[in-house]
């Protein structure tokens, strides 16, 4: 389907996974989409379809556009902002999906207000995958009018009442938990297949995970930190042993040191 006369032009910058599957999904919901990536060119679902323009760089991406996706990376996040700047027509706004600090996003829109572009900082709460443009998104600083023309074309975003760096703050916070849970059952079942033991912790962690409820995190922070002393003790025994089964102990010590600096 060709975009319908008046339709949205929308810039993506970034066609890897996430933003291709954004990209097509615009696409579908009748934008014109003009992506851009350094990296990756043209991917195979964008070829030759109908209101795509791959361009050949941030500026000409950005040129006619309402509004600019930058789904590239954080470390290219700052760079594609001061390339597309020149070619950003009054009224554009630019939305930065990039998994990025709060500190990252409040410069680009310090960068946005000394030129007079509104920067909307958009966190993805959820895989994009599977979901596309219904992926969860949470997003604050200039973040209305991006929300409004979102949601218009099916996207699922929920605007907080902040300035940019308040997405991604939400975002990183949540990250520390359930990355750190992740990478904690993943160090903990490594040692346990070590240990000729994983198919039992697998069950057990599967048990414990099932019946935890809102009351467990009040549990788990109160118990940690009056027990600290002893546990900071149990996860060093806890550190050593994984180190004799030959699994480097990267969250059991960082445990450790977290419940030394809790311990009175």
């Amino acid at each position: 389907m060709s975009p319908a006369a008046g339709a949205p032009v929308i810039a993506v910058l970034g066609l890897g996974e996430a933003g291709s599957l954004l990209a097509s999904d615009l696409l579908a919901a009748g934008a014109a989409v003009r992506g851009y990536d350094p990296a990756v060119g043209e991917p195979a679902g964008l070829a030759g379809a109908e209101g795509f323009t791959l361009t050949r760089g941030e500026a000409e991406a950005a040129a006619g556009a309402g509004l600019v996706l930058s789904v590239n990376s954080s470390t290219a996040a700052l760079g594609a902002f001061e390339a597309a700047i020149p070619a950003i027509a009054s009224g554009t706004v630019w939305a930065d999906l990039n998994t990025a600090s709060p500190g990252l996003k409040q410069q680009l829109a310090a960068l946005g207000d000394r030129h007079g572009i509104p920067v909307t900082d958009i966190a993805m709460m959820a895989p994009v995958p599977g979901r596309g443009l219904k992926v969860p998104m949470l997003a604050s600083g200039d973040a209305a009018a991006t929300a409004t023309l979102l949601r218009g074309l099916g996207a699922s975003i929920e605007v907080l009442d902040g300035p940019a760096g308040l997405a991604a703050t939400r975002k990183l916070l949540r990250s520390v938990f359930y990355k750190g849970m992740a990478a904690s059952i993943v160090e903990a079942l490594d040692a346990a297949r070590a240990a000729g033991l994983e198919d039992w912790l697998h069950e057990h962690i599967g048990e414990e995970l099932a019946k935890s409820g809102p009351a467990a995190v009040d549990r788990i922070v109160a118990g940690t930190r009056q027990h600290a002393v002893r546990r900071g003790a149990e996860m060093a025994a806890a550190a050593a042993m994984l180190s004799e089964l030959g699994v480097p102990p990267l969250m059991a010590d960082a445990s450790r040191a977290v419940h030394e600096r809790l311990a009175p």
